[in-house]
């Protein structure tokens, strides 16, 4: 795994976490900065920076067998498009500016499946299936950024066509690409073979993928079919849970023994956050929550966080842990243990005051101080990771300054 790659994904992903902390201080003492364009910033750091060029990163490392020049050309013109997004969105929010570094960024996404799916090389139909079908929802997914310029224009910001248009990007992005793509890496890493179960795990994945849209469309447009879709999307997602545990236990068991205990602890967190956001989905068939869920921002970004941070970051650390790109040490340990524990501490934070709003108690305690010290811990542990590998000199490196 390329060394110099991973460390910009982190990098990218420790100026993410450092623009939320800003974002929780600001509640603290206001920062001489525009929160929303401060938000736009860290959420697009956050998705196209760390997640779609970390996983840019391993498919390339483990399903392209010869690597063409032009992947690491554009991994760097799409490195551009990022740090265009960085220090414009701050500043100037969407403008001409972020737009444009935005637009080649989904550019770059485009060209960037086009050549896995020209180069791609697996024996596995397994890993086959579920790559394709992670890009091809990446692609999808960007048909709701095309269709927020007519939005605006037609409608407005404050319009239905607006916000959906927002939710399918947002939806199709965590729910098709980032989460069926860390899957399908997962299973590289089991060896997972082709079966009938796989192919209705497989199939079961794909259209609750598809199904489960119909909730986000319900907050903007309320009708009681799209409850019913939703209905028999989650309960398809929880068949698709029951088969993947079933096809990943045993294997998953196998594959680890031997293992550093953190590397057992990392897996076992990610599927557990996995497991925890389809019961978590599974709790919207019951309207009055759902409508709970979306009235109160605290459970949204926490469901958010739980997806990216929990089930995505918690696989890519996995990943990177078990290459040789990390010493194995206290200081690792530590490391990750203190990004786990500041996620967990700010989800439950986010719940309980969810919980006091929805109960009408007002604000807990110190809730936005609580907020910004249970998240310095989530920079500190990326911070901690990038330390430890870029001093780690790994056996790859050691043949490369001999040859």
């Amino acid at each position: 795994m390329p060394k110099k790659l991973v460390v910009v994904c982190l990098l990218n992903f420790f100026v993410a976490a450092s623009l939320g902390l800003a974002l929780r201080y600001s509640f603290i003492d206001p920062l001489p900065i525009n929160y929303r364009f401060l938000t736009h910033a860290h959420s697009h750091v956050a998705m196209l920076g760390w997640v779609y060029l970390m996983l840019y990163t391993l498919i390339v490392h483990y399903f392209v067998p010869v690597k063409n020049p032009v992947f690491n050309t554009l991994f760097w013109l799409t490195e551009i498009a990022v740090l265009g997004m960085m220090v414009s969105f701050p500043f100037q929010g969407y403008s001409a500016v972020s737009i444009s570094f935005s637009t080649l960024h989904i550019l770059c996404s485009y060209y960037f499946a086009y050549l896995i799916w020209k180069y791609h090389k697996t024996n596995s139909l397994v890993t086959r299936y579920l790559l394709r079908a992670s890009l091809l929802f990446m692609l999808l997914s960007t048909i709701g950024v095309w269709c927020l310029g007519p939005a605006v224009a037609m409608a407005g910001q404050a319009s239905a066509f607006y916000q959906i248009a927002i939710q399918f990007f947002l939806h199709f992005q965590f729910n098709g690409w980032f989460i069926i793509a860390v899957i399908a890496l997962f299973f590289h890493q089991l060896q997972l073979h082709d079966s009938k179960k796989f192919r209705l795990f497989f199939k079961l994945l794909v259209v609750s993928t598809v199904l489960t849209f119909a909730l986000p469309v319900y907050w903007f447009a309320p009708h009681i079919s799209l409850l019913w879709i939703n209905g028999l999307g989650v309960l398809l997602q929880l068949i698709a849970l029951f088969m993947f545990l079933k096809l990943s236990k045993p294997l998953l068991l196998v594959v680890l023994r031997g293992q550093s205990k953190l590397i057992v602890y990392l897996y076992s967190f990610a599927v557990f956050c996995f497991i925890l956001k389809i019961v978590l989905q599974s709790v919207s068939l019951i309207p009055e929550i759902s409508k709970v869920i979306y009235l109160y921002h605290n459970f949204v970004i926490g469901f958010i966080h739980l997806t990216m941070l929990g089930i995505v970051t918690g696989f890519l650390f996995s990943f990177i842990v078990k290459s040789n790109l990390v010493k194995m040490n206290r200081w690792l340990h530590l490391a990750v243990y203190i990004f786990i524990l500041g996620f967990v501490l700010t989800e439950l934070t986010l719940i309980i005051q969810g919980c006091m709003f929805y109960l009408k108690q007002g604000l807990l305690t110190n809730y936005y101080l609580l907020l910004f010290l249970f998240s310095m811990f989530l920079p500190l542990g990326i911070f901690m990771l990038l330390f430890n590998i870029i001093t780690h000199k790994n056996h790859e490196e050691q043949i490369a300054k001999t040859t």
